[in-house]
């Protein structure tokens, strides 16, 4: 049976023309917000900061109108940083050599070769096909949420959301293929509850680890930079676990509860999914080479925490430990061993043509937003900056700048992207939490896991875009859906930071 859908980014025709719009107007008002700040007189700032405040405030509308392609606007603004003598080439460019750039090139590396040799796909088959989970929808919705979850938690949220949505919608189809025989009616209300489930669970996933999603890498490289504090990977899952494990099971008490299939139990799809499992066929040499690699690099990242826990993160131990495979090392050596160990065919686990598919769009976002960012602690505009919004801002330190940085980080994620979100967001906290005396890690942590939480529009990550093209999700109920995970991520976030990261640092 082969009911696999090609999983496409579609939207509404009244969408298409807003977002037409929405570049449009970023060619036209980038280039007037770039001569206002650069000609009008700004008091108080170094001529080199005027000039950074006008390139940011372009990359901030071009970020947020996609006029250009994020990876472009961040290559430009880094660029024009040199132009207009904000710094030396040198110095601007230095954050694309940064050690958190190896650490999205190892990691992009094992996700492609996982998904090359369908590892993501065996582990879900076998989980859906477990005789607990067995013919109740219910347990089903529970089982592929919590497989999506995982899965994202290591490998891109829309690569995740795109291998499950084509798993859904074969378990949809069966669902409905059985109805039309005679057998019991489904919900239609279920069906949108699975796709929402789909694309919800991978970006809840992604806070899960340091490399689930790249806001958790940016914002961890802002944080290293202009703090000073290290986040290694297993005190990042001490933060992000929990917060991923309170928020599913909101969410799947939520949708059962408001968009139940109707049925206890569904004839027939435990036997349809043990044959999708089966079609899979034995493990491959390719397989096992590419879980060896995983392994490998996962026991690398994790044994410094370990290490940390038990001798202390002040310890000769863990310096050494940490020091000699830091997590960019880590994923380094576990993308070589790809090149080395067998693979299918005569071939190794992967070879470069595969592995330089990876999104290097990311990586290149990555380097020229933490440039930016560098730029404006150098120059001193994001100390003038947060002076500016400390005024402004109804909040003190402390609980008030925590939660008020996860809501803007969140709103900011509904009109842009996760990555450009924590890329604007986060070194603006920094610099609002240094100016009113706060310690910034709090707020900087929480406005990162926040820029995850855009759940309510199709446009607001490609996960929702991709269910949203199925015709399954009426746009209202992914919008009222959205908002309800919104809100509780919020709360969950700023009580989760505020109880877990003083236990930590």
């Amino acid at each position: 049976m082969d009911r696999t859908v090609e999983a496409v980014e579609r939207i509404s025709p009244a969408e298409a023309r807003f977002e037409r719009w929405r570049r449009t107007a970023g060619f036209a008002l980038a280039p007037a917000v770039f001569l206002a700040l650069l000609l009008l007189p700004l008091g108080g700032l170094k001529p080199e900061a005027q000039r950074l405040a006008a390139v940011m405030a372009a990359v901030v509308v071009l970020w947020i109108t996609e006029a250009l392609p994020l990876p472009v606007t961040a290559l430009v603004g880094a660029a024009a940083c040199v132009v207009l003598k904000v710094a030396p080439s040198r110095e601007v460019f230095a954050p694309f050599a940064d050690p958190l750039m190896f650490l999205f090139i190892g990691s992009f590396m094992l996700a492609r070769a996982i998904f090359l040799h369908r590892l993501d796909r065996r582990l879900a088959f076998g989980v859906l096909s477990l005789r607990w989970v067995g013919a109740r929808p219910s347990r089903i919705l529970f089982a592929f949420g919590a497989v999506t979850a995982f899965i994202s938690a290591w490998i891109s949220n829309t690569a995740t959301t795109a291998m499950m949505f084509a798993i859904g919608m074969a378990i949809l189809a069966f669902l409905f293929e059985q109805e039309r025989e005679g057998g019991v009616r489904v919900n239609r209300a279920y069906a949108t509850a699975l796709m929402l489930m789909t694309s919800f669970s991978a970006s809840i996933g992604g806070l899960a680890t340091p490399i689930g999603t790249p806001p958790n890498v940016i914002g961890l490289g802002f944080i290293r930079q202009q703090t000073g504090v290290e986040f290694p990977f297993f005190k990042w899952a001490l933060i992000g676990t929990p917060v991923v494990l309170v928020l599913f099971l909101w969410l799947f008490v939520y949708l059962n509860w408001l968009a139940p299939a109707g049925v206890r139990e569904i004839e027939g799809s435990r036997e349809m999914l043990t044959r999708e499992r089966e079609r899979l066929g034995g493990w491959t040499r390719g397989q096992k080479s590419a879980l060896l690699a995983f392994l490998v690099t996962v026991t690398l990242w994790v044994v410094p925490g370990i290490v940390a826990l038990a001798a202390g993160d002040q310890s000769a131990l863990y310096r050494s430990v940490n020091g000699s495979v830091p997590e960019a090392v880590a994923a380094v050596v576990g993308a070589s061993l790809l090149f080395l160990l067998p693979g299918d065919g005569g071939e190794r686990a992967i070879n470069w043509e595969e592995a330089v598919k990876i999104d290097w769009g990311v990586v290149l976002l990555y380097g020229g937003g933490v440039a930016l960012g560098t730029l404006s602690i150098s120059t001193g505009l994001a100390e003038a900056v947060g002076r500016g919004l400390t005024g402004l801002l109804p909040v003190g330190g402390g609980t008030g700048l925590l939660f008020a940085s996860v809501v803007v980080a969140v709103v900011t994620s509904e009109a842009t992207s996760n990555t450009a979100s924590a890329t604007m967001v986060v070194p603006v906290v920094i610099a609002i939490a240094r100016a009113q005396g706060a310690d910034p890690l709090e707020p900087a942590l929480g406005a990162t896991l926040g820029a995850s939480l855009g759940f309510m529009l199709p446009v607001s990550t490609p996960c929702n875009a991709i269910v949203y093209g199925s015709g399954l999700v009426p746009l209202a109920r992914m919008i009222r859906y959205g908002v309800l995970l919104d809100i509780v991520g919020i709360f969950v976030v700023v009580a989760l930071v505020k109880l877990l990261v003083p236990l930590l640092h």
